[in-house]
């Protein structure tokens, strides 16, 4: 005869949650961390909210649609989405190049993966503008087959790349290291192919960190500045980005126009974010890492 269930057996969230942290005190660690966020990003965001809605939703709707608004904000999001995809794709080749990979200089490259961080945006922003530049080292070539870089899309979609790349393999390259090769032995001993090894064994497990460096890099290239002004040419209705528009916007003293643009773009970077965190989540519980 089967054992009677127990009923009042915890469960694995509830055994998680119940055990000892190192950090003592749930209660003030608690507290702590909402006034840290509450302070740092939840009231300097209320604050631009609650300016923005000082022109009514009327106004907010009359600044989203108007054209120069809408072709800007266009290029942030639809430029940044692209430079983000890019970047988790050379991002995860890169990760993956420095992790199962010993060459000369590795660790050199893996240095130069951090630049982006350490280099102000404004000298990125000229370094990639006279580089790609229509008498630049590299834009001269691309001139040649009749590819405009600079004072373009195409250079917003670079300096974005560049900004974002470092987010995509440093989010990837910690998991890459975790997996052991026995397994893509494994999968090889059972007849598996390397593109079947690749997609049902290797990238199930990073899919979750992989999505991590995309967002990252789609957030970072929305919000970029520095890098990308210098670069874009900054034409409206080509190639002038939403983060722009609100500097002038500022410098006009349009402080309800500038509010109502970062607004704008706060809202539609949640509902990007949230829906990459959804997929995240489910990409988690679909593939059991938990």
């Amino acid at each position: 005869m089967a054992p009677p269930i127990r009923t009042d057996a915890p469960t694995r969230a509830k055994r998680r949650f119940l055990r000892p942290s190192v950090i003592p005190g749930f209660g003030l660690a608690f507290g702590y961390t909402l006034t840290c966020l509450g302070l740092i990003v939840l009231l300097p965001l209320a604050a631009l909210v609650t300016r923005a809605s000082g022109l009514g939703l009327s106004g907010i709707w009359e600044v989203a649609t108007d054209p120069r608004v809408a072709s800007a904000l266009r290029v942030s999001f639809g430029v940044s989405l692209l430079a983000a995809l890019t970047a988790s794709v050379f991002g995860f080749l890169i990760a993956w190049v420095l992790t199962r990979y010993r060459f000369p200089g590795r660790r050199i490259v893996d240095a130069v993966v951090d630049l982006p961080f350490a280099l102000p945006t404004a000298v990125a922003g000229i370094a990639l503008a006279a580089l790609y530049a229509p008498n630049g080292l590299v834009g001269a070539q691309l001139a040649r087959i009749g590819i405009e870089a600079a004072y373009t899309p195409v250079g917003i979609y670079i300096a974005m790349v560049f900004i974002g790349l470092p987010f995509a393999v440093r989010t990837v390259q910690p998991l890459i290291a975790e997996i052991d090769k026995e397994i893509e032995e494994a999968s090889a001993t059972l007849g598996a192919g390397r593109v079947h090894t690749l997609v049902r064994v290797v990238l199930p497990p990073l899919i979750p960190a992989v999505l991590t460096g995309f967002a990252l890099a789609f957030a970072r290239g929305v919000g970029e500045y520095g890098s990308i002004i210098f670069i874009a040419g900054n034409l409206p209705y080509v190639s002038e980005i939403a983060p722009l528009l609100i500097v002038i916007k500022l410098s006009e003293y349009d402080y309800g126009g500038a509010c109502a643009i970062a607004t704008i773009m706060l809202g539609i970077s949640f509902l990007t974010l949230l829906a990459i965190n959804l997929i995240q989540a489910w990409s988690r519980r679909r593939f059991g890492y938990v």
